[in-house]
Formats: structure tokens, C-alpha cells, sequence
């Protein structure tokens, strides 16, 4: 194991990088999806209700290594047949749509329950108060429903690193993809994918600990 750190280190170093940067950026459009679709959940618009559900539900009920594979090779078809030729997504490109959309799904709920968490006079003081219904949920409801999302942002961040494993499919150089790779090139597969797992859990142990942190400082805040 030591003679396949020191051989493959700096790439297993980087394809974490990789894995990372995938993640983060997927988290960052999620909370822009998830906030668009959890905004339609809680409007009283009837229409904005039936586009958030049926976003949430088509998007929770299709396999991450399905819209993965539907992306990087349907969308990329279906331009073609429109015409255009030479169109072509980039795995990072293709991986991080296709984790944005699936974590959104899930990152409306979780904005959707921290809204509804907040006390409904809240946003009935802020309306008395003469704020638009826009403007008292960026600057009332919001502000307060983030504080107690946090820690279920940091699960679902945790959710989405694991999630990347899925893009090896499409053949985006992270973490699992440059397990493959090694255990093909030196048939020690034992060792390389107990490297492989150390490094994951590695971090996420570390995001665990810091969500726990966060939310034991927030229930201390409600207290006081």
C-alpha cells in the first residue's frame, strides 16, 4: 500500500481536487435550483405549486447514472439532430448539470422545510410593516430559515460528494474514475480501493463533524 501511495499519490491528491471542485459547484446551482422550485412550493400560485412538484418528483424519481448518461450523450444528440454538428459537453460540464439538477430536487425540500419552519407571524409582521411578499421573504424569512438549514445543507453536500462516484461513468477524472485506473494498471485492487475509501471518508468524517459543530451552536443560539 505504501509503494501505491508513493507511486499514485499526487493523483489520487488531485483527483480529490477534482472531486471537490465537482462538488462544489453542483452544490453552488443547486441552491439557486433548490431556491427557485422551494420559492413555487410555498407560493400561494396554485401553477407555481404544480412546477415545483413536478420538478422535485421527476427529478427524485429518475437515477442520478440515468440523467448522468442523458446529458453527456442524449442532450449533445438531440442538438444534433436540430441541425447543429460538432456540439459536444465536457464531463465536468455534463457531471456538474447533472448533479445540480439532482441535488436541487432534494436541496427545494430542505428550503421548502426551512421555510415552513419559520413562525408564520413572521412573515404576517413583516407584510403589516408595509414589505412586499419578495421582500419580506429575502430579508425576514430566509435570513432565519438558512440558519436552521445549515446543517442539512452540509448532509446534503456530504450526499452530492459521494454522488460523484456515479460520474466515473461518463469518464470524469474523479476520485472512483482514478481508482479504476489504478487498480487496472496494477491489478492491486484490494489496496487501491482501500486507499480510495480511506480518502473519502477522510473527508467526509470531517463534514460530519463540522455539521454536528454548526448545529449544536444553533440550538445553543434558540436557547439563549
Amino acid at each position: 500500500m505504501i509503494a501505491l501511495l508513493k507511486t499514485y499519490s499526487l493523483m489520487l491528491i488531485k483527483s480529490l481536487g477534482n472531486t471537490m471542485l465537482l462538488t462544489l459547484w453542483a452544490l453552488l446551482f443547486a441552491m439557486v435550483i433548490g431556491l427557485i422550485f422551494a420559492l413555487c412550493n410555498v407560493s400561494k400560485l396554485k401553477f407555481l405549486n404544480v412546477i415545483g412538484t413536478v420538478y422535485v418528483d421527476a427529478i427524485r424519481g429518475v437515477p442520478l447514472i440515468v440523467l448522468a448518461f442523458f446529458i453527456y450523450f442524449g442532450v449533445p444528440q438531440a442538438i444534433k439532430m436540430l441541425g447543429v454538428t460538432g456540439f459536444k459537453l465536457p464531463a465536468l460540464q455534463a457531471g456538474t448539470i447533472a448533479l445540480a439538477m439532482n441535488c436541487g430536487a432534494y436541496m427545494a425540500e430542505i428550503i421548502r422545510g426551512g421555510i415552513q419552519s419559520i413562525d408564520k407571524g413572521q412573515m404576517e409582521a413583516a407584510r403589516s410593516l408595509g414589505l412586499t411578499y419578495g421582500t419580506s421573504m429575502k430579508c425576514v424569512i430566509l435570513p432565519q430559515a438558512f440558519r436552521v438549514m445549515i446543517p442539512s445543507i452540509i448532509n446534503q453536500f456530504i450526499i452530492t460528494l459521494k454522488d460523484t462516484s456515479i460520474l466515473a461513468v461518463i469518464g470524469y477524472p474523479e476520485l472512483t474514475n482514478m481508482g479504476k485506473t489504478i487498480s487496472g494498471n496494477t491489478f492491486k485492487s484490494l489496496e487501491t480501493w482501500a486507499i480510495v475509501g480511506i480518502m473519502y471518508m477522510i473527508v467526509i468524517i470531517t463534514l460530519s463533524r463540522v455539521a454536528k459543530v454548526i448545529e449544536r451552536k444553533i440550538k445553543i443560539e434558540n436557547r439563549a
